[in-house]
């Protein structure tokens, strides 16, 4: 019988048929039959220690038998307690307070919330939002709104806010982008500036330096700009650092958190904040409240999850496996900077990306679709961006499987030159 499922990003008139997963375990996934497949891209930036990571899974199984879910106004219970906690111990000093939601969207739409929240309850209202080119902050309205225009929102308009955008900070061309940031913060008088750190993911993969972000913050702080980090795909590792921000030692004013917060195992997302921005909101004024939730708003299991998953960043072995992962990238990687079919190789911790030379680019890049079979084929989860190929495995990958990867990458430009 054809399932009813309506699946995510997915034109089913040219993909109706899905791949049906029976379990996952380390960096693979298997089907029914027993095929394994290799989980090139995380399953869509998520899993961090791999798939059914046995300590997660344990807290996962422990909690679900002690508390389930409970109403979070009014109510609170240890592991979000615990989690918080970490939180605080772990990301950059000087953030102070952690509100919980349920994806990388929500967090977005809180840090936003907040942003305005913030301003209008000091009296001195502003809701100017500023962004980067080619930026992608999620999919619901708000979230939408403050990403690039373009194939993912186009039906959307009419509910979308205008925000002010500056250029992408290309190679050679980072001042153009300083100085455009630094002419919005002094005309406009915006809110706040909202930024994906070192790399914009949907947007390409796109990388830019540390130094750049550092004096990103530095003209909001001048402007008396809120800053806040969407680090929901560069959090947990995926830069090399634990945070994004890290290596361009900033703090930001607000940070979302999502993805591998869990480890990948259950949807859980955090945005932190600066003190500053709670206390405006702390009033025997009711008005003043923040008015934000969800119903599974730090659900306990998935807490439990976050907890076992900030655990393992505490120990030493986790971050060496990071630059493990950095430098196999790395090594993989060298022979396409010489291969005349790809362009623009590159990689941030352990996110490689390049792009296949064709005759269109970009995320509707005819050539996108039949990489996306080719792969499939070869039982590899990639899911290139348009001609963008881009690999961001489980920290427990394999040079093997590394090879068997880059190698299917190469067969794919052979098989559609």
């Amino acid at each position: 019988m054809k399932s009813p499922i309506w699946h995510p990003f997915t034109q089913h008139a040219l993909c109706d048929e899905m791949t049906r997963i029976a379990r996952g375990e380390g960096a693979y996934l298997y089907t029914a039959d027993e095929r394994r497949i290799i989980d090139a891209i995380s399953s869509w930036w998520v899993v961090t220690h791999g798939h059914c990571h046995p300590p997660i899974a344990r807290a996962i199984q422990e909690q679900a038998t002690k508390l389930n879910q409970i109403i979070f106004a009014g109510y609170t219970h240890a592991p979000a307690e615990e989690v918080a906690a970490l939180l605080l111990k772990l990301a950059p000093r000087g953030l102070d307070h952690v509100f919980f939601s349920d994806s990388g969207s929500a967090s977005v739409e809180v840090a936003l919330k907040m942003a305005l929240g913030y301003w209008h309850n000091i009296g001195k209202p502003r809701t100017r939002i500023v962004v980067m080119q080619y930026s992608y902050h999620g999919d619901t309205v708000g979230a939408m709104s403050v990403g690039s225009r373009g194939v993912f929102n186009a039906a959307y308009g009419p509910l979308l806010f205008d925000v002010t955008s500056i250029p992408f900070p290309a190679k050679g061309h980072e001042q153009a982008t300083l100085d455009a940031l630094k002419f919005a913060c002094r005309s406009e008088t915006p809110a706040a500036f909202l930024v994906e750190p070192l790399v914009l993911g949907a947007g390409g993969m796109l990388m830019y330096p540390a130094w750049v972000l550092k004096e990103m913050k530095r003209i909001c702080e001048a402007s008396h700009v809120l800053f806040i980090a969407d680090e929901i795909m560069t959090g947990w590792g995926r830069t090399g650092t634990l945070f994004a921000c890290e290596q361009a030692d900033v703090t930001a004013d607000i940070v979302c958190y999502s993805k591998g917060l869990t480890g990948g195992a259950l949807p859980l997302a955090v945005t932190l904040c600066r003190a500053e921005i709670f206390e405006a909101h702390y009033s025997k004024d009711r008005t003043r409240t923040f008015f934000h939730s969800s119903s599974y708003t730090a659900n306990p299991v998935a807490c439990a999850a976050a907890k076992a998953n900030l655990d393992l960043w505490q120990h030493p072995k986790t971050r060496q496996r990071v630059a493990s992962v950095a430098r196999m990238q790395e090594e993989a990687l060298e022979p396409f900077r010489t291969d005349s079919r790809f362009a623009n190789v590159r990689r941030a911790g352990t996110i490689a990306a390049l792009d296949l030379k064709a005759s269109d680019a970009g995320y509707l890049a005819e050539v996108g679709p039949k990489l996306q079979a080719f792969f499939r084929e070869q039982n590899l989860l990639l899911r290139p961006l348009g001609n963008t190929i881009y690999v961001m495995p489980p920290y427990c990958v394999t040079k093997a499987d590394l090879d068997e990867i880059y190698g299917g990458i190469r067969e794919a430009a052979d098989a559609l030159a």
